[in-house]
């Protein structure tokens, strides 16, 4: 039987976190197929596409050009047809305000974007499982990953 690759959406408008995190997935044992959109408004049309499947997870920057992370979060929260997406936080902010904003708008995952190499194959590779899973779509437990 053959397993199908964890589809993975990453929205982020940086080339080089982009890069980063292609490599840092493909170096884990794990089978993915990732998709990448470089803005807010890429991200929405490539979900509103009826003609592709929904990701198995997001990846979500908050900080990308032409529409935010945030306010892309607030339309994928209120539209049914997303209601089981996992929504992960991949984001350079430390601000904690922001860190409960996303938590109370229905994240559950919120990674710091880590400088080094290895400790972004470890952040990626413990977030897959709780995503593939689909553990926290049905949890309040919430998760802020950090290597």
């Amino acid at each position: 039987m053959k397993v199908e690759p964890l589809r993975i959406l990453l929205a982020d408008d940086d080339n080089d976190d982009c890069s980063f995190f292609r490599k840092a997935l493909s170096a884990l044992s794990i089978s993915t197929e990732l998709k990448i959109v470089n803005d807010g408004e890429q991200l929405m049309s490539e979900l509103n596409n009826k003609e592709i499947k929904i990701p198995d997870v997001l990846f979500l920057d908050l900080n990308m050009p032409r529409k935010t992370g945030l306010e892309c979060l607030a339309e994928i929260k209120r539209d049914d047809r997303f209601k089981d997406l996992p929504v992960v936080i991949f984001s350079t902010s430390k601000d904690e305000a922001i860190i409960k904003k996303v938590f109370k708008a229905g994240v559950h995952v919120y990674i710091r974007k880590p400088g080094d190499f290895g400790q972004l194959k470890e952040i990626i590779n413990n977030a897959l499982p709780i995503a593939s899973e689909k553990i926290f779509t049905t949890s309040s437990v919430k998760y802020i990953l950090n290597a």
